[in-house]
């Protein structure tokens, strides 16, 4: 009779084995799929997060996450800046984070990369906004972008290559000055290879106001985690 009571024991000692193999197994499933996922589309994510949340606990608004949030008052804080002209700024998402895109005409000199007035007001309280908690940990990919017109080559600027990237690098440099922290930003000239918005119709005839789309500086704003691009 003891006899069967210890085998017993024994038996029920090792069930233990089979929830812990359960455990293991489910977590390398779940560290799998995180390296499956090479890229990450941040404002999604955060849009469904915060709807999870409302539905569970009826509490939380789905826009009141940080990337919502900082669209939301960099929007604000740069339509108060009336001395650029509204239709030279945009104020969007992409699948990393928030994206400002500023027309080149407004944002620097004509044909240089230096930086007007307005912009300047401008990058500074995009520098205040992103001194503060939780956006200090945020990246800043600086982008230099022109249409397909080539500029009149001088000694400064051979190409559409040198400008887009001296008037990122301007960016970069201002914010730097202003007390931006250097190993959070990235500049990058592009040229006229990522257009906006197509620069000639379907009759081939070209589109003078997409080209002045075209011709623009992107500042990518998003948390330090999602960094694959620096």
């Amino acid at each position: 009779m003891r006899r069967k009571k210890q085998d017993v024991e024994e038996e029920d000692s090792e069930d233990w084995l089979a929830t812990y193999a359960d455990a293991i197994t489910l977590l390398m499933a779940f560290f799998v799929m995180l390296v499956s996922f090479s890229k990450v589309d941040i404002p999604m994510f955060e849009q469904v997060q915060a709807g999870i949340k409302e539905y569970v606990g009826g509490q939380d608004d789905p826009t009141k996450t940080p990337i919502f949030e900082l669209q939301s008052i960099l929007s604000t804080s740069i339509e108060e800046e009336d001395s650029l002209p509204p239709e030279s700024v945009d104020v969007g998402f992409d699948d990393v984070g928030v994206v400002i895109n500023f027309g080149s005409g407004s944002f620097f000199e004509d044909g240089s990369a230096d930086l007007t007035d307005p912009a300047k007001l401008v990058l500074k309280k995009i520098k205040r906004e992103l001194q503060e908690t939780p956006y200090d940990l945020f990246m800043v990919d600086i982008e230099g972008h022109t249409d397909s017109d080539p500029i009149v080559d001088t000694s400064i600027y051979p190409s559409n290559w040198e400008l887009s990237a001296a008037r990122a690098a301007s960016v970069v440099r201002y914010l730097i000055s202003q007390g931006m922290d250097a190993y959070r930003m990235k500049a990058s000239g592009y040229a006229d290879t990522k257009p906006k918005v197509p620069e000639k119709d379907m009759l081939g005839n070209p589109l003078p106001e997409n080209k002045a789309q075209n011709r623009r500086v992107s500042i990518r704003l998003f948390p330090g985690f999602a960094n694959e691009a620096f």
